[in-house]
């Protein structure tokens, strides 16, 4: 007996429409075609959403999962339960802040062995391009990493070194050879120092303090240098975590030349500014540092004009005590974000109010994640011969953030209190759900999505 789909809204490539998902007889979770529902067989069994809305399952491509080595922080089991309640069906690790860091295969084949049998949902890996690693490029791409991950700065781990230029070009053939993604986290040491000298008697817990810190030119300087190493080089660049908008026209004008960058951005700097954060506010600390309200409207602008591509978590847990929450010193506490159960409805909140639509979220938060991590072919999109993995989502319904709702190691978020936006009611893999209602309702079944 076939099975279907339904929803009067389903998110496909060809846009939002009235349509039904009909699966492959047997096992395999594959879409057959989607189609109006007067085209289905008739002895098909249709579990129709009504007004819910049909998406792609979520690809994530900026995780933080920290296993092996410091699951105390996140680890596979719980990562994967927090992304499936947020709608994804895809997670891509990075590979710093576990131990040992994934920058030789020794280090992937660790990974592989730490995720098997913990994951909800599916995963791929970055391999890591740090100072001495050159040789263990080409290897990692052979055993099947998404791409490479480099700190143009200091990361936060010792285990992860930065790469500086010399040792970045003594890398970039082999990274070009791969034909693989370089992701940069594109800051500069220089204007930090610089900036920070000139603070050394201010007062840490002011978020003023921070943002100075940490300039607009540390960004721009550093997307400039790789705007020139990918005209010299020929490799695909990928600006993570956008945050300064200053850099928008640059890229624009890199990506007219036909320079194949592409760029992401984060939920919160498209949710908070820095005028509206108070001091002492350790859980809104991320590097780069969120902006101003000017700066987060033209960010947005930037995804209306298609030079931002897409919008991911870098969701990056740490313990509680990690984030200085009884002294709220911005210089002391860890830099990052946790955000993969709430990430939809908090880019969905925002964005429906500036007339953008659930096409568009598909398109940031599904296809253009699964394309920079090389899995279009399995992953992003809702058409026939794909895997049945979506998100069954109330655009309408709102929720306030609760710890219970976050189900990451650690329950702390900047986002709680608030009143968001849709709600994900369903999360299927492969067309059997992991999670629905508040609860998840499936062993672990996701698989690592291996380009080779």
């Amino acid at each position: 007996m076939a099975h279907a789909f339904a929803a009067n809204r389903v998110v496909t490539p060809q846009g939002t429409r009235r349509a039904a998902l009909l699966l492959e007889d047997g096992p395999a979770g594959v879409i057959r075609a989607v189609c109006d529902l007067g085209d289905l067989p008739a002895d098909a069994q249709v579990v129709d959403f009504g007004e819910r809305a049909l998406l792609p399952g979520l690809v994530d491509s900026h995780v933080h999962i920290n296993e092996p080595g410091r699951t105390e922080w996140e680890g596979f089991a719980t990562a994967t339960c927090a992304a499936a309640a947020g709608g994804y069906t895809a997670l891509v690790d990075m590979p710093l802040n576990c131990l040992p860091e994934t920058t030789t295969v020794a280090a992937l084949e660790l990974k592989r062995s730490a995720a098997a049998g913990q994951c909800l949902v599916d995963w791929a890996a970055w391999g890591g391009a740090v100072a001495d690693n050159q040789a263990h490029l080409l290897p990692l791409a052979r055993a099947g990493v998404a791409g490479f991950k480099c700190f143009l700065i200091y990361p936060g781990c010792d285990g992860f070194t930065m790469i500086d230029r010399e040792q970045l070009e003594r890398a970039l053939p082999a990274i070009a050879q791969s034909r693989l993604p370089l992701l940069v986290h594109a800051e500069l040491a220089g204007p930090i120092d610089a900036a920070t000298a000139n603070l050394r008697d201010a007062d840490w817990r002011e978020y003023a303090t921070y943002l100075a810190s940490r300039p607009d030119q540390a960004e721009l300087e550093a997307i400039r240098l790789m705007i020139q190493l990918c005209r010299r080089y020929a490799f695909r660049l990928h600006i993570v975590h956008l945050s300064t908008a200053q850099a928008l026209r640059e890229l624009q004008a890199a990506r007219a030349e036909g320079l194949p960058i592409t760029v992401e951005t984060c939920p919160h700097y498209l949710h908070f500014a820095a005028e509206e954060i108070a001091d002492g506010a350790t859980l809104l600390k991320c590097a780069p540092p969120i902006r101003g309200a000017g700066n987060r409207a033209a960010l947005w602008q930037g995804l209306r004009a298609g030079i931002v591509d897409l919008v991911v978590t870098d969701h990056s847990p740490c313990p509680p005590a990690m984030k200085h929450l009884d002294d709220g010193r911005f210089d002391l506490a860890w830099g990052g974000i946790a955000s993969l159960s709430v990430a939809l409805p908090v880019v969905w909140t925002d964005a429906s109010r500036r007339g953008f639509s659930l096409d568009d979220i598909a398109r940031w938060m599904s296809v253009a994640p699964a394309a920079l991590a090389g899995l279009s072919a399995r992953a992003g999109v809702l058409q026939a011969g794909r895997e049945a993995n979506f998100v069954v989502f109330d655009s309408e319904a709102e929720f306030v953030v609760t710890p219970e709702r976050l189900h990451y190691r650690h329950a702390i978020s900047p986002y709680a209190g608030e009143t968001l936006r849709g709600i994900v009611e369903a999360t299927y893999l492969r067309g059997e759900p992991v999670y629905a209602n508040g609860e998840f309702i499936s062993a672990p079944r996701g698989r690592e999505l291996r380009l080779c």
